[in-house]
């Protein structure tokens, strides 16, 4: 042992030590009977903690898991919209069934189909067949076409056309106005069979009746007739039939041309000449001069005429 040590230190500090040739016999005998008798040479332990772990495991495994479910779902889903398509549209072999697509961008449909809210592209028409009639029905709902703020509402007791723009109405074969509310163009006129108008709110220059006709204007509240540069009714018969009460405004007179005839039946009156010395009443008398001009009169006793200085008649009464 002492040898060897000495020949490892002296191997270390000096390089590699020679052998004879008996010691390298003796120590490769010694190799060759250690290798012979050992029958765990070329044996490695396994331990499965120790072996390198592949393929996925723990959090990889389920997630690679839900992914394939997901990935189920949405192939099934996908099956069930391409059967609902394939069932509704029925696209074969040859083609769509049920509409046709054309290169001028012309869809046309082929069947009875039932749809709620279409939304067309920017100025689309809706039509049908040159020798057919369309048919549009809405089940137990109202036919609305809109376009912007302008409405068209079919019912089933009205049809009602709600515009912000205004809206006119032609025949597609001549080119001819048939109605317009263009009131700065066209003038305004009812269509043939059309008796009456349903508005809120008209303004227009003048409202005429045909020569053998009467023009009758009703309301269910309250009428307000303005004109810019006055207001001129003319018949040869003028009515007002009103349950409340009738105001006439005019910044400088009123005049009325014709036959006047005011029933004094429910005119105020007073029983009583108190009141007319009284500081809490004024009153006024309303005159007449002989062209038609009203104008009024202080009261300021009993039996008082229509005599003032500023009559605007031009003489005294």
């Amino acid at each position: 042992m002492a040898a060897a040590a000495a020949a490892t230190e002296q191997q270390s500090s000096n390089g590699p030590v020679k052998k004879s040739m008996r010691e390298k016999a003796v120590e490769r005998r010694n190799v060759n009977k250690e290798h012979n008798s050992n029958f765990k040479a070329g044996y490695i332990p396994i331990d499965e903690d120790r072996l390198h772990k592949t393929g996925l495991r723990g959090r990889k495994g389920n997630l690679a898991i839900c992914v394939i479910v997901l990935l189920f779902i949405l192939a099934v889903i996908n099956l069930i919209i391409t059967l609902v398509i394939w069932a509704v549209i029925r696209i074969g072999p040859n083609g769509c069934d049920s509409m046709e697509f054309h290169e001028s961008g012309l869809l046309r449909f082929k069947q009875v189909s039932d749809m709620g809210v279409i939304h067309p592209l920017y100025k689309s028409t809706v039509g049908g067949r040159r020798n057919e009639n369309l048919v549009i029905t809405g089940n137990n709902q109202p036919i609305v076409f809109q376009q912007g703020t302008t409405k068209l509402s079919v019912e089933k007791n009205k049809t009602s056309i709600t515009s912000d723009i205004g809206m006119q109405f032609f025949d597609p074969r001549t080119q001819n106005i048939l109605f317009s509310t263009d009131y700065e163009t066209h003038e305004f006129h009812l269509p043939s069979g059309v008796k009456s108008l349903n508005v809120q709110k008209a303004s227009t220059e003048r409202i005429t009746s045909n020569a053998t006709s009467d023009l009758n204007i009703k309301v269910d509240g309250r009428a307000i007739v303005r004109g810019n540069e006055g207001v001129f009714i003319m018949g040869k018969t003028i009515q007002f039939h009103m349950g409340g009460n009738m105001e006439l405004k005019a910044e400088n007179s009123i005049i009325l041309n014709g036959t006047v005839m005011v029933s004094t039946n429910r005119l105020p009156s007073s029983s009583s000449g108190d009141q007319f010395g009284g500081d809490d009443w004024v009153r006024y008398k309303l005159c007449m001069c002989a062209d038609g001009t009203l104008f009024r009169v202080q009261v300021t006793g009993q039996n008082m005429g229509c005599q003032t200085s500023d009559n605007p008649c031009g003489d005294l009464y």
